[in-house]
């Protein structure tokens, strides 16, 4: 059982909040509540801030370890012991460009597997800017435009992204619910959180992620590039609607 209530699978809009520290040493600061995510499913830890008793403690990394949410400090800055009351806040600006990011994402997963069946073997990413491979065997022609406007289109939709947790079992009677080419699910994993682009796409996520395909913006397919026989790198980049 995790010692951290975590605010970010409860709120991905919340940036600031209270919080007490449980503990606090080498391995990094243990909260009671926090909002940073932790890292994982390729996409990067949150930075923030703690402040407290008139100080404060710059966050430039956040791990899960076991059940335990770990803030990793600027090593120049203060550690709150124990028992500490702190506000803490996310860098308002990596935590939003991460889930414009991250739903991006999630479009061209949606897109990619309707329109050619392929299913993403790995992914990464950082502000505004990511990578995705398939196990795709051929790239057709026009392959890199049909892509970027069908995934523009879907931005345009303005398709609902809802988030909800189901009972393993019950997650995995869903259709195509996992859409990597090996399911990366834990089998101790109880309990599926399920990001949901409504109409277009549907899977097992941990990530933080806008609330509609709309706020993603718009993506450019920068690139496709050959990572062996029936692997496609496809990196991409997100920019204001506008652009």
């Amino acid at each position: 059982m995790s010692r951290t209530h975590r605010l970010d699978l409860d709120d991905q809009t919340l940036r600031e909040w209270d919080a007490v520290v449980l503990d606090s040493g080498p391995d990094g600061i243990v909260l009671d509540r926090s909002a940073f995510y932790p890292g994982g499913g390729g996409q990067p830890p949150d930075h923030g801030v703690l402040l407290w008793g008139g100080v404060q403690t710059r966050i430039v990394d956040a791990r899960k370890t076991g059940d335990d949410v770990y803030l990793v400090p600027l090593d120049t800055d203060p550690l709150p012991p124990p028992g500490t009351a702190v506000r803490g806040a996310l860098e308002d600006d990596r935590r939003t460009a991460l889930m414009r990011t991250h739903s991006g994402l999630h479009v061209l997963c949606g897109v990619v597997f309707r329109d050619f069946g392929a299913l993403v073997t790995g992914g990464n990413m950082e502000p505004l800017n990511a990578r995705m491979d398939f196990n795709l065997e051929a790239v057709p022609p026009g392959f890199k435009e049909a892509v970027e406007a069908a995934c523009n289109t879907e931005l345009r939709a303005d398709r609902r992204i809802d988030v909800r947790t189901l009972p393993r079992d019950e997650a995995f009677r869903l259709p195509d619910i996992i859409r990597t080419a090996t399911n990366l699910v834990p089998d101790d994993v109880k309990e599926v959180r399920i990001v949901d682009i409504v109409g277009l796409d549907q899977q097992a996520d941990g990530g933080t992620h806008v609330a509609s395909t709309s706020q993603v913006g718009r993506i450019s397919v920068v690139k496709v590039e050959n990572k062996g026989k029936g692997f496609r790198r496809l990196r991409i980049a997100i920019g204001d609607a506008s652009d």
